[in-house]
């Protein structure tokens, strides 16, 4: 065992999970990050995962365990159309995988008590989160008490301590801390098809891009930060600016 803070972070590519990760660095962290290739469309998201930890400078491993080939969700199965409507409130959306957080933070918890990780840090939102019901606060903690019940580290009082930094965030919020944290945000994807560019009529697409717009009014002229959004069929760069 090490003296060096250690966290696992759950990396998908997305603007939240990096965000997470910067913020984890940013709290003093050497960090794995850990994607999965659990089957779904939209697999450029592991190879801006890759870039992302690279940018940090970022231990990063892939796991593959296909959940995707059970079925049941429109981000594993062709057969089932990406919504390009917006979710009614309330609704959970034919994009949820099943059990896909749960199997995610398993693994994660595992890794981190291997390699005596004290954080598993995850890009869970519960404010703009589409529904999903293994993104809220409670799943959360119960899945923290199951950690602590289920593990050898948590039985002896040194269990990785389950972290959502942006859980009561709002994406533009979240936007906002991406561009102080130094986040490449024209890097990350968030579009649930599997194309080579962002649909920008999925959920994801409409509420990355509803936030991207906001924060430019934040910020005097000094560091730019480009990223690329996508409404109907015509893509345009989105320039604003960090005060840091």
């Amino acid at each position: 065992m090490t003296d060096t803070k250690r966290a696992v972070v759950l990396l998908s590519g997305g603007l939240d999970s990096s965000t997470t990760l910067a913020m984890a660095i940013r709290d003093g962290y050497t960090c794995t990050a850990l994607s999965f290739r659990y089957g779904q469309r939209h697999t450029v998201e592991l190879d801006r995962a890759a870039q992302i930890a690279r940018h940090f400078g970022a231990e990063h491993r892939v796991i593959d365990i296909n959940i995707g080939s059970f079925g049941g969700s429109a981000l594993t199965d062709e057969s089932i159309a990406v919504p390009t409507e917006e979710t009614a409130s309330g609704v959970i959306p034919p994009t949820y995988v099943p059990g896909r957080n749960t199997v995610f933070i398993a693994v994660g918890l595992s890794l981190a008590e291997a390699i005596d990780a004290r954080r598993v840090y995850l890009g869970i939102n519960s404010v703009d989160y589409s529904g999903y019901p293994d993104c809220r606060p409670e799943y959360l903690a119960a899945f923290q008490q199951l950690a602590d019940l289920a593990t050898k580290a948590g039985l002896e009082g040194r269990g990785a301590v389950l972290t959502a930094p942006l859980a009561e965030m709002s994406k533009t919020d979240i936007v906002r801390a991406a561009i102080d944290l130094g986040v490449p945000i024209d890097l990350t994807w968030s579009c649930y098809q599997g194309e080579s560019e962002p649909c920008g009529v999925c959920d994801s697409c409409r509420i990355r891009d509803r936030a991207l717009i906001v924060p430019k009014r934040w910020y005097k002229p000094r560091t730019l930060v480009r990223a690329f959004v996508r409404r109907g069929l015509k893509r345009r760069l989105v320039e604003f600016s960090s005060a840091r």
